[in-house]
């Protein structure tokens, strides 16, 4: 029977295990999915597959640059625990991958997972990734990267392994550079200036003011100015150069660049788990069901 790639696919996404594991079984298995999954079952290849629908919310944020520090890479890979986040496995993995990125152009996680890992074994990323889940017993992910091309000065900052920020300035100097990354890590701006602020969070909050401001009971006109200073006041808060200098609170980040002739060309914030949501355990609740199927 032809193994098709469609074929390759579907046992990759019911078991988690790499793409040359999966065309190898299928083949031997004469095409039969199901007997090539009882058979991957049996040599321990599928133990991801019990981990793919896990909520991997924990993990670590890496940063490499080129030694000429014309390219950076930063990379969010998620497990479930912060146990694992801490294991030596799991973070050689994750900085391997990093490498991989620096030294390569993908541009979606399916372009990263098919990349090869030096492992010395001839490995994907992807293939990697799978051993490791089998050998860890947590679902593991690369949830997203960004790589950047310099030509200004460049500040990054990691606190801890949990928040990562690359800064690129035009102007200025290192110093700077690092402040204002370690300023992005503490303050979280959405963007640059109040121009790059996305439309639907702005109209969102211009209707949430309105409707505080209309039951104050005030005239129109009124209502309107109090939107406009609490918006003003809004895009302060989330913009770089709104926002006051967290070394310097009488200073804005604005009044800062000035003062040192410089710009922000660009940032990017990663901060682990954003926007996944996270499993809370009761222990309590864990117990007690481990308790009732002991019956």
């Amino acid at each position: 029977m032809e193994i098709t790639a469609s074929l390759v696919k579907e046992l990759r996404e019911r078991t988690g295990a790499g793409m040359m594991d999966c065309k190898k079984s299928l083949q031997e298995s004469d095409g039969d999915i199901e007997a090539a999954i009882e058979s991957m079952r049996k040599s321990g290849m599928a133990k991801a597959a019990k981990k793919a629908g896990r909520v991997a919310a924990e993990g670590i944020i890496i940063i490499q640059q080129s030694d000429d520090a014309k390219r950076s890479v930063i990379l969010e890979t998620n497990c479930e625990t912060d146990f694992v986040a801490k294991d030596d496995n799991f973070t050689a993995f994750a900085n391997s991958v990093a490498g991989v990125l620096l030294e390569n152009k993908p541009e979606t996680i399916e372009d990263v997972l098919k990349l090869s890992i030096d492992d010395g074994q001839g490995k994907t990323i992807d293939e990697s990734r799978a051993e490791l889940v089998a050998k860890i017993g947590e679902n593991i992910s690369i949830r997203r990267f960004n790589k950047l091309e310099h030509n200004g000065v460049v500040g990054t900052y990691l606190h801890g392994v949990r928040i990562g920020v690359i800064v690129e300035l035009n102007g200025g100097n290192d110093q700077l550079a690092k402040d204002l990354a370690m300023h992005i890590a503490a303050s979280k701006p959405v963007c640059i200036n109040p121009e790059e602020v996305p439309e639907e969070i702005l109209e969102n909050e211009k209707t949430v003011f309105r409707a505080q401001a209309e039951e104050s009971g005030k005239p129109a006109e009124i209502i309107e100015k109090m939107v406009s200073g609490r918006i003003n006041k809004f895009l302060k808060e989330i913009t770089l150069l709104g926002q006051s200098f967290v070394k310097d609170p009488d200073v804005t980040i604005d009044k800062l660049l000035k003062s040192n002739d410089a710009s922000v060309i660009s940032f990017v914030r990663f901060e682990v788990g954003e926007g996944l949501e996270k499993k809370e355990d009761n222990f309590v609740e864990e117990v007690m069901a481990q308790a009732k199927g002991s019956d």
